[in-house]
């Protein structure tokens, strides 16, 4: 095979907690993750001639080995000698910095796309491992779907499939370091944690209601004070009829979601012309890439 074309899916996270501050900067975490419809494209091709050549239709974007699906490629000719080069053209949708994990996406479409391009037949669980070096979302980008992740979110759990909902994702014009978020979350002296077992609970029913009525984040607070926009955006979502709006990762994106295609759409409408919105998307749950686990 000398080309392939893959979907790079965002991520939401339907609960976060942050245990605690591990001795080495790290933080311990407890979350529910799940990929939504809005993807990144990327075009993997072979190169006879050495090396990895990066495109982008982002002008802001790095085309160079600080963008993650560069290291990806990086990482894939290192541990396994590859001979040749690869060339990665990247349509990019997914927000930067939006707390949906877009760059871990891309970076895991690369592993998956080159793995089976150059014939290499890795185990899904050993390119995960592998996908912890470029960062602790790229194992799950891997996978997709609904998954619990545990530690520094490299241990992955596969939980019930999400109930089936509509999600609005708005991004405000804003960027948030996920570092300065941390730094100010101040994890050892939270006296309250989202319960993320009885959102798990709810999943496993398939009880969209009562799920929305126990989601949590845990970094959203930090985040609102620094930004405000996002608690209006929130505000805005629930009074569109969300049956619960939310930050995702450390934000800035605020998703909501809705029992019906209808009310989403009649949601974006009224949502779509809000300046202090940059960006807005109609979604839907996407489930895992595999079928099943190996």
């Amino acid at each position: 095979m000398d080309k392939i074309q893959l979907k790079a899916y965002a991520k939401i996270n339907i609960g976060l907690d942050v245990i605690k501050k591990l001795e080495n900067g790290y933080h311990e975490v407890k979350m529910i993750m799940q990929t939504i419809s809005l993807h990144d494209t990327l075009v993997l091709e072979r190169s006879s001639t050495p090396g990895i050549v990066l495109e982008t239709d982002h002008e802001t974007l790095p085309a160079d080995s600080s963008n993650l699906a560069y290291r990806a490629a990086e990482l894939l000719f290192d541990a396994y000698s590859l001979n040749g080069g690869v060339k990665i053209y990247l349509k990019k949708r997914i927000p930067i910095a939006a707390g949906m994990a877009g760059g871990s996406a891309d970076a895991a479409a690369v592993l998956r796309g080159m793995n089976e391009m150059f014939g290499l037949d890795v185990p899904r669980q050993e390119l995960m491992k592998l996908a912890v070096k470029l960062g602790a979302d790229v194992p799950y980008c891997i996978v997709g779907g609904t998954y619990l992740a545990e530690g520094i979110g490299e241990r992955l759990t596969r939980t019930a499939p999400m109930p089936e909902c509509f999600i609005l994702a708005a991004k405000p014009a804003v960027c948030v370091s996920t570092k300065w978020v941390y730094d100010n979350l101040h994890a050892d002296s939270l006296k309250e944690h989202p319960d993320i077992d009885r959102m798990l609970r709810e999943i496993e029913a398939g009880n969209l209601k009562g799920l929305a009525g126990c989601m949590d984040n845990v970094l959203q607070n930090v985040t609102c004070k620094k930004y405000p926009v996002v608690l209006e955006i929130i505000k805005k979502m629930e009074a569109c009829g969300a049956q619960k709006a939310m930050m995702s990762g450390s934000g800035p994106t605020v998703f909501g979601l809705f029992c019906s295609e209808m009310q989403m759409q009649e949601a974006y409408e009224q949502l779509r012309a809000e300046a202090v919105i940059q960006d807005l998307f109609l979604c839907r749950i996407q489930h895992a890439y595999f079928e099943s686990e190996e």
